[in-house]
């Protein structure tokens, strides 16, 4: 059977993560507090939609090539355009900013990787590290969005962020090296 892509669950729920982040940032720029929690909540519900959907994908057989195609670049959407509001509106530090930079850097550097080997029909298989380097991302992006409806969360803000900047640019790190005989012109 022929199932339309857009139709199925997975899809949709990973569709919805992507337009969610247009809510999100607005609410977060407002720069009030309930509008913020607002934000939070949208922002949980967004990211627990990246658990629910690969679940839904597994349990339901609904696997598609536009659902593995979509998936990390709807991550990548949300963490991305996250972090590049909260830079905006001053939730994050000059401090910050260095892991929410290695955040951006590896995405962007891997994406490009796997775009460029893809041409030569290699594929780098997602490491279960770089799975929890996504959820490390959004509990990290969620504590910052949370950093001003929960004062003395500072700390564990950064800690948090600094955390997944670390195990991001690591993951980034594997990649590479196991992409290098490609890159490199070793073996060919």
């Amino acid at each position: 059977m022929n199932r339309n892509p857009l139709l199925l669950v997975p899809n949709i729920l990973t569709v919805a993560r992507i337009l969610a982040i247009i809510p999100i940032v607005a609410l977060v720029m407002q720069g009030d507090t309930a509008m913020r929690l607002v934000a939070l909540a949208l922002y949980i519900l967004a990211a627990a939609s990246d658990w629910v959907d690969g679940y839904l994908a597994r349990a339901w057989d609904q696997y598609s090539d536009l659902g593995r195609m979509l998936d990390p670049i709807a991550d990548k959407l949300v963490v991305g355009i996250l972090i590049a509001a909260l830079a905006w509106d001053g939730s994050l530090t000059a401090w910050d900013m260095v892991p929410a930079s290695a955040i951006l850097f590896r995405e962007f550097f891997v994406s490009g990787l796997r775009e460029f080997l893809g041409n030569r029909t290699v594929v780098l298989p997602v490491s279960p590290l770089a799975k929890w380097k996504t959820t490390i991302q959004l509990v990290a992006l969620a504590v910052v969005l949370a950093e001003p409806l929960l004062p003395g969360v500072g700390l564990v803000s950064d800690a948090v962020l600094w955390v997944a900047g670390a195990i991001t640019l690591w993951t980034g790190w594997a990649y590479l090296r196991a992409s290098w005989p490609h890159l490199s012109g070793v073996g060919e």
